[in-house]
C-alpha cells in the first residue's frame, strides 16, 4: 500500500506559483512595503543608521546632551558592574545548595533564560538592581517592554533603556504603538469600532492592525530602528508578522517575537508559523522570529512538539520558546497561575526556552492591596501619578523578580541551569 502522507508532499508548481506572485512587477502588496524601504533610504542606509546609533557611547552622550537624571544611575549601574557587585553563578549554586554544588555538573546547552515582563519605566530597574546586590539575587536576562513608545521617548526612557540592556548584557522587547488596542502613533484610534474594556470581546477576532497600519507598522518600526536602534519587537498580528518576515528576507536586521496575543495554542498552529519562518528564512538559514511566545493554554506536550517543529528547519538556536511560568494576577487568566513545576519537567530536554515571569507568584499577589493586572501596561504614565500608583505598580514588578528568582531556584535545586544577565552575573 501506497504511503499517503505522499499526498502532503508540496508541489514545486504551486510554490513556483507563489514566488512568480511575489515577483510580480506590479504587485501592489510588495510595491508599497518597498515604497517604504525608499522613504527610509534603502536597506543599505536603514541598518547603517540603526548600526551607528544604537552603540552604547552614542545612547549616554545623547542623554548627556538632553542632561537626562538618568545618566547618573547608568554610570552607577556601570560602577556596580565593574566592580563585580553582583553574584557570580557560581556562588549563586554555592548559597542554593551549599557544598553539594561543588561535586554537581551542570549542562549549560538547556540553559533557561529568565525572563521578566513587562518592565515598562527605567528606574524599576535601577530599584531591581539594588535589590539583587543587596540580597545576592539574579537580574533577568531579558525584559519584555509594553509602554507607550512616544510616552518613552519624552521622559528619555527608551535611551536609557537601551543604555542599560547593554549595560547588564541582556536582550530586550519594545512593543510598538501601531496595533488595535490602543490609538496609534497619531493618536487617531486603528481599529475603529473597539475602544477599552467595554468592547473587549470585539477582540476575540485577533489583535487589531486592520487595513492599512500593518504598513504603518512597518514605517514606526524602521523610525525606531533607524532613530533609537530598537532591533526586536513585539509582534501581534499575521500579517505584520509576515511582513517582518519579509522585511528580513530583503535584508533588513529586524527582530520580532511573537506576542501570547496571537493565541498559538496547539502544535499545528505553531507548524503554520514556522513554516512559513522556514519559507522566508535568508539564504543563511536565519529568520527574524527570535522569540516565540505560546498560549497560556500551551502544556508541556505542545511545548515539546513545539521544539520538535523547530529543531529540523535549523531554528533551535535562532527561535527561543517563551513560555508564561507567572502571569498578571488580575484581567487575563484564571488564577492561581504558576508552571514552575511544569518548567522543571522540560528544562532539561528542551532547548532554548525562556521562563517569562509577568506576575508574582500567587501566594504573594493575592496579598496586595494592588495585584499585578494586565490592564495597567495600557495607562499613560501621567495616568499612573496622578492615580498614585507608581509605588504599587513598582512593587508589582518586584513581586516577578522574587517570582523568576524562585525559577531559578528551584531549577538550580534540580540541578539544572538558567540564563541571568551575562555581563553581571559571571560564570567564573
Amino acid at each position: 500500500m501506497p504511503d499517503i502522507r505522499e499526498k502532503l508532499r508540496i508541489n514545486e508548481e504551486n510554490l513556483k506559483a507563489v514566488n512568480d506572485f511575489l515577483l510580480k512587477k506590479d504587485n501592489p502588496l510588495v510595491n508599497n512595503l518597498l515604497k517604504i524601504i525608499d522613504k527610509y533610504g534603502g536597506l543599505q542606509e536603514i541598518n547603517r543608521k540603526a548600526r551607528a546609533c544604537c552603540k552604547l557611547e552614542a545612547f549616554m552622550k545623547r542623554l548627556e546632551k538632553k542632561k537626562s537624571p538618568f545618566l547618573k544611575d547608568l554610570e552607577w549601574l556601570v560602577k556596580q558592574r565593574d566592580e563585580g557587585a553582583f553574584i557570580t553563578i557560581p556562588e549563586y549554586r554555592r548559597k542554593i545548595l551549599g557544598k553539594k554544588a561543588g561535586s554537581m555538573s551542570f549542562d549549560e546547552s538547556f540553559a533557561v533564560t529568565l525572563e521578566i515582563s513587562a518592565f515598562n519605566f527605567f528606574p524599576w530597574l535601577v530599584e531591581e538592581a539594588k535589590k539583587s546586590i543587596k540580597n545576592q539575587e539574579l537580574m533577568p536576562a531579558r525584559y519584555i517592554r509594553v509602554r507607550n513608545m512616544k510616552e518613552q521617548v519624552e521622559d528619555d526612557d527608551l535611551l536609557a533603556t537601551q543604555a542599560a540592556m547593554q549595560i547588564i548584557g541582556a536582550s530586550f522587547v519594545e512593543t510598538l504603538d501601531t496595533k488595535g488596542t490602543m490609538p496609534g502613533p497619531d493618536g487617531a484610534p486603528i481599529n475603529v469600532h473597539l475602544g477599552g474594556p467595554d468592547t473587549i470581546t470585539g477582540y476575540f477576532g485577533g489583535v487589531g492592525v486592520p487595513n492599512d497600519y500593518a504598513l504603518k507598522w512597518v514605517e514606526e518600526y524602521l523610525h525606531y530602528y533607524t532613530e533609537y536602534g530598537v532591533r526586536q519587537v513585539l509582534n501581534v498580528n499575521a500579517g505584520t508578522i509576515l511582513l517582518g518576515y519579509m522585511l528580513h528576507k530583503l535584508g533588513i536586521d529586524i527582530e520580532f517575537k511573537i506576542s501570547v496575543y496571537m493565541g498559538n495554542d496547539n502544535p499545528y498552529n505553531i507548524l503554520w508559523t514556522l513554516m512559513t519562518a522556514k519559507l522566508f528564512s535568508r539564504p543563511d538559514g536565519t529568520t527574524p522570529l527570535i522569540g516565540f511566545n505560546l498560549s497560556n493554554s500551551a502544556n508541556n506536550e505542545t511545548i515539546e512538539l513545539a521544539a520538535y517543529i523547530r529543531k529540523p528547519w535549523g531554528f533551535e538556536d535562532i527561535v527561543r520558546i517563551e513560555h508564561h511560568i507567572t502571569e498578571a494576577y488580575k484581567s487575563i487568566v484564571r488564577q492561581p497561575y504558576n508552571r514552575q513545576p511544569e518548567l522543571l519537567a522540560l528544562a532539561d530536554h528542551v532547548k532554548n526556552i525562556s521562563a517569562k515571569h509577568e506576575g508574582g507568584l500567587p501566594e504573594t499577589e493575592r496579598k496586595r492591596d494592588h495585584p499585578s493586572d494586565i490592564l495597567d501596561y495600557f495607562m499613560p504614565k501621567k495616568d499612573i501619578i496622578e492615580k498614585g500608583l507608581m509605588p504599587k505598580l513598582l512593587q508589582n514588578y518586584l513581586d516577578k523578580h522574587d517570582a523568576l528568582n524562585k525559577t531559578a531556584e528551584m531549577l538550580t535545586k534540580k540541578g539544572l541551569t538558567f540564563i541571568a544577565a551575562r555581563n553581571l552575573h559571571k560564570t567564573k
